[in-house]
């Protein structure tokens, strides 16, 4: 944070997480589009709706205006204006999930004051694009480009091992190893991503989400490619991601 003078931004963001602080206090994690990750204090936002209403709902979009106060590691957050809200349609279990995935991985997965437009821009797709056919296209869709983005994606064309072009074939997964690998060569625990899910892979790598949603995207579809994503993320973040277990509860 800058020393000497207080700063006010005014930008886009997404709200990511909240907690009590203090006596009627939040504090607030949010995803930024100019800073990155920032955590702010929103004064007596327990007792007054007045500058924030339904804003801090995790996965709210927001026009956040917050102060940077020097030699402070949290703002102050003054007052929010919803761009889109997780409560334009029902949330029910399976939609409640999905969008906490989304912002769960975020959280973990994203320093404070790092800027990524391209991170933001893909969470404010997949956030929007559950209210209309579902979770389960939104959710892949995100978190292979999640892993896309943040340089953790393996290359799945060929066996790590012993190099063997793995096109047309099932290829092996390990939740604890880089790469994957042919049949042979997999290591205790693998799991098995389909040829079919492969090509998807690289379908959702290059098609718009607006245009796959034109599809239909049961829970079955792709699952093995779904939970490859997951597996991909819980590797590198190192921990277990809490919301994609209500996925499948």
């Amino acid at each position: 944070m800058a020393e000497g003078r207080q700063i006010q931004h005014h930008g886009e963001a997404i709200v990511l997480r909240t907690w009590p602080f203090h006596e009627a206090d939040l504090l607030v994690s949010l995803f930024t589009r100019d800073q990155g990750k920032v955590k702010g204090v929103a004064r007596h936002a327990m007792k007054s709706r007045r500058r924030f209403g339904g804003a801090l709902e995790p996965a709210t979009q927001v026009r956040a205006h917050y102060t940077e106060r020097p030699k402070q590691e949290l703002v102050r957050l003054d007052s929010f204006e919803i761009l889109w809200s997780p409560l334009s349609a029902p949330v029910d279990t399976l939609r409640l999930a999905g969008l906490q995935l989304i912002v769960e991985v975020l959280e973990e997965a994203m320093p404070d004051l790092a800027a990524d437009d391209n991170i933001y821009r893909l969470a404010v797709t997949v956030l929007t694009a559950m209210n209309e056919r579902g979770v389960w296209l939104p959710v892949t869709y995100f978190c292979l480009w999640m892993c896309r983005l943040m340089g953790w994606m393996p290359e799945l064309g060929h066996c790590a091992a012993c190099g063997l072009d793995l096109r047309g074939e099932v290829v092996w997964w390990s939740p604890t190893a880089d790469g994957v690998t042919c049949k042979d060569d997999r290591r205790p625990g693998s799991r098995g991503l389909s040829a079919a899910s492969v090509v998807e892979s690289y379908r959702i790598a290059r098609t718009p989400l607006a245009e796959l949603a034109e599809e239909d995207w049961p829970a079955m579809r792709s699952a093995d490619l779904r939970a490859f994503g997951v597996g991909m993320l819980e590797r590198h973040l190192e921990r277990r991601i809490r919301s994609a277990a209500m996925l499948y509860s």
